[in-house]
């Protein structure tokens, strides 16, 4: 089945809460409360800039539909490297586990150069950086929707590199972002 084409991103606005807020309506300090006690996966996502390539990382990252496939991510208008991302055609959306935790770290540390360390990663034939030992997927932008101090991106995957599991025939152990801190997710968290 082939997957739709649009001739290029498009860009929706949801309208911005009101000025005041109602008064049921949740705080920004309740609503961040509630998400950190909310386990999220782990993701870096990168694209290639004009000048330069640019990473963050996301706990938002969520598959929207598996045929056709659809991805989304969500980035901060206050990331450094928001402007780099929300400019691409194309994003590269490593999926990363507990080994690769010092590129989730890198990618939400603000204030570095997070491409400094030219051994972690490379380029790909089509010209977005990659980071090494990850499972990643690249796709093209279909859509992004401003809400509030955010930006939605739904993206289109393209090509994936799923990797294998190490050679030792052990599942690799996730990684989840829990109440400001990281988690590792292995057999010994597993619930039946």
């Amino acid at each position: 089945m082939s997957l739709p084409t649009l001739a290029r991103p498009t860009e929706t606005t949801v309208p911005s809460p009101r000025p005041e807020p109602t008064p049921h309506a949740l705080g920004p300090d309740d609503f961040r409360d509630a998400f950190r006690h909310h386990p999220g996966g782990v993701a870096l996502v990168t694209a290639l800039g004009k000048h330069a390539p640019a990473a963050l990382t996301a706990t938002s990252l969520t598959s929207i539909s598996a045929d056709p496939a659809v991805l989304a991510f969500s980035v901060s208008h206050a990331s450094s490297a928001a402007p780099t991302i929300l400019a691409a055609g194309t994003v590269v959306v490593h999926l990363l586990d507990a080994s690769t935790v010092h590129l989730a770290k890198l990618g939400a540390t603000s204030g570095i150069d997070r491409f400094a360390d030219t051994s972690l990663w490379t380029t790909l034939p089509t010209g977005e950086p990659v980071f090494r030992n990850t499972r990643w997927l690249r796709a093209r932008v279909l859509d992004r929707v401003t809400a509030g101090a955010a930006t939605l991106v739904l993206a289109e995957p393209l090509e994936c590199d799923l990797g294998s599991d190490p050679e030792d025939g052990c599942v690799r152990e996730g990684l989840v972002y829990l109440n400001r801190t990281w988690h590792r997710l292995g057999d010994a968290s597993r619930l039946d």
